[in-house]
Formats: C-alpha cells, structure tokens, sequence
C-alpha cells in the first residue's frame, strides 16, 4: 500500500469510529506505530485536527475544525449522501434545498458511473412520506447538475425532453433560473431554436449536456423566474379557485405562499388564488392555511371541502 493510499484508508477509519487506539489502527494499515505517527503528522499538514492521546492505552480521534477539510466515502456512503441531497432539495425549504443544489453540484461530478446507477435506481424506488403533491417521475442528479451549473455559468446546454404528451424533443437552451415548485424543479431557460422562453420540468430531461459555449445573460419576461413558471402552469390548467382565509398575509405566505395568490382583505384575512385541474391538491393547500375558510369558488372545490369534512367527522368517534 502507498503512503498516499495509506492516508486516505487511515482517514477514513477516523472518520468511521470516535476513536481509535494506536495499535488498532497499526494493525488496521499494517504499520508500526512509528509510521502510523508519521502518517497522522501527515494528515494535520492537510488541515484534518487529529487529536492524540499519548501513554498507555492512548489512541487517536478526528476533532472538528474551524474548517471542513475533505472527506472520504465509501460507495454506500456516497450513494446515500446524493439521495439525502435530492431528498433536500425536493422537500426542504428554499435556503436548505438552494445549499443542497450547491453540495449536489459538487459531488455529482465526481461520482464514478456505477454509483450514478445506484443513485438513479434508489431514488426510483422510493416514494416520499410526506409529499404534498402526486409523487413525480425520478430526477437524475446529473441532469440537475448540468442545468444547475449552466445557469450558474451562463453556459448553453443541450438536452433530450419530452412533454406532458409524451412527445420527444432535443433542446438547445440558454438557462437562466431554477425554480422549486413542491417537489419538482422546474429551468427557466431561452430556448434557442424556438427563439422564446420556456419552463422545463427537470424529471422530463435527460442526456444534458453543456456546450462550451458563453452567452451574455437575458431579462426572464416579468423579470421574476417563479412568477414565469407559475404563469406557465397555469396556462396548462383550466380551473380557477379562490377562497377567503381567515388569516394574516404574513402567516398565509409562510404556509401556502408557494401555491396560492395572497391578496390581503382586511387585518385578519385574504383572498387566495390559484388554477389546477386537481382540486384535491387545492382543498389540500387551503387545510395547510391552517385557518378558517370562506366563500370558496367553485362550488366543486366546496363539494370536495365537504365531502373530506363528513369523512374525517365520521371517522373520529368512538
């Protein structure tokens, strides 16, 4: 074994355990105890805090630092940091899935082929406890990185795609934004062939790749991505519906603001607004609201508001 290989097994088992003896990991590397110090010296240049406790029975243990030097994985330990990431992304709030995107893009990369596999496999298989919209197809992480970066960069990227209908599509685009809506990404990008802005939903694209080639950064019509991407879903939805919620637009934009229009009425409530062909999904975002609900339109949402109100009734005695 090499020394520099030696380094990174004797990291990794510091990181595996709290502590170690010194003749334990001697015995693991299958070195003296002189040369196991030598190589820990050699992991303290790199910035890794080794801590060492000398004497009889005296061992080692990796400490925190002031900062996060580079870490090893194992393969399974690899596979489950990228699934946690996607998990973050898709379901956390934007600040936590915005740093999860980040340590997405940084691992990805570097990710040799076989575990990229295993990632996509995983995430396939596994469905989301606590989703608040239908579970959507499985984001290939790369593909997420790709648009990431490029907008990032502002590098054009090509793409396969297919639509709603199924219809397939290669795109050359210019990316702009990201958007999370629920637990779907959605690019914001200039589509060049189309010579017009596009939303793309992220776990409909495949093969992406960059191109290696700059472009100087376009206005999103509106200037707002999330409102792009909204205008956009709804103009593929034809139902509108609104209600009175008996609550603060402050609290309303914490709990629902990513679904619904606010529009204060007075001090205690507001109109919200929205359009979709599910009206489950938004009979689930007004019980979100987590307030009292009035003058809901269209008299189909206030069927499926009732309907879900004598179940639950009927359900709850003894």
């Amino acid at each position: 074994m090499s020394t520099s290989q030696r380094s990174l097994r004797l990291l990794s088992l510091l990181q595996t355990r709290r502590y170690w003896s010194g003749e334990e990991l001697a015995q693991r590397l299958e070195v003296s105890l002189r040369t196991l110090r030598r190589d820990v010296d050699k992991l303290r240049e790199l910035g890794y805090p080794v801590q060492a406790e000398r004497g009889v029975g005296g061992g080692y243990q990796l400490a925190a630092g002031a900062a996060l030097p580079p870490l090893v994985l194992d393969d399974e330990e690899a596979v489950a940091l990228v699934v946690g990431l996607q998990s973050t992304i898709h379901g956390g709030e934007n600040a936590l899935a915005e740093a999860g995107l980040r340590a997405l893009s940084k691992v990805v990369p570097v990710l040799p082929a076989k575990l990229r596999q295993r990632v996509q496999a995983l995430a396939a298989s596994t469905v989301p406890l606590d989703s608040q919209h239908s579970t959507p197809e499985p984001v290939d992480p790369q593909v997420l990185v790709v648009f990431a970066q490029g907008c990032r960069d502002r590098e054009r990227i090509a793409f396969d795609y297919r639509d709603a209908r199924g219809n397939a599509s290669s795109r050359r685009v210019e990316p702009a934004k990201l958007v999370n809506v629920g637990n779907r990404y959605y690019l914001v990008a200039y589509d060049l062939d189309r010579a017009d802005w596009r939303s793309f939903r992220v776990d409909r694209a495949e093969n992406a790749e960059p191109r290696a080639l700059r472009f100087a950064r376009r206005e999103i019509p509106g200037g707002d991505a999330a409102q792009f991407v909204r205008a956009g879903l709804r103009g593929a939805r034809n139902l509108r519906v609104s209600a009175r919620v008996h609550a603060s637009v402050e609290e309303l934009e914490s709990r629902v603001g990513r679904w619904f229009e606010i529009q204060p009425i007075d001090e205690h409530s507001c109109l919200v607004r929205t359009e979709d062909s599910d009206l489950r999904w938004v009979a689930f975002g007004l019980a979100l609201c987590d307030a009292q609900v009035s003058d809901v339109r269209p008299a189909a949402l206030r069927e499926v508001l009732a309907s879900w109100s004598s179940n639950l009734s009927s359900g709850s005695g003894t």
